[in-house]
C-alpha cells in the first residue's frame, strides 16, 4: 500500500518538458486553497538514481513553492 510521504521540495526534479506546462492562475488558485485548507492530495514522484523525479502535481508543487514552503506531501511510486 501507498502512504503519503514529506519530501523536500528543492530535492524533486522537475522534468524540462513539464515545467514548460505551469499555469501561473492555477498555481496561484491552489496556493490559495493551500493557505485555507491545506495540502489536500498528495503529489507523486518517483526514485531516479540519486533525485526523485516528479510524475504528477506540478500545479501543486509550484504553489507550496510559492508559497515559501521546503517541505511537500507526496506519495513515491516506482517508475517502470
Amino acid at each position: 500500500m501507498l502512504k503519503d510521504r514529506v519530501f523536500r521540495i528543492s530535492d524533486i526534479y522537475v522534468p524540462v518538458r513539464r515545467r514548460r506546462t505551469v499555469d501561473p492562475a492555477a498555481v496561484e488558485a491552489i496556493a490559495e486553497s493551500m493557505l485555507e485548507e491545506g495540502q489536500r492530495t498528495p503529489i507523486l514522484v518517483r526514485p531516479d538514481g540519486e533525485r526523485l523525479v516528479l510524475v504528477d502535481g506540478l500545479q501543486r508543487l509550484e504553489a507550496c513553492r510559492s508559497l515559501g514552503e521546503e517541505t511537500i506531501v507526496g506519495i513515491l511510486v516506482r517508475g517502470r
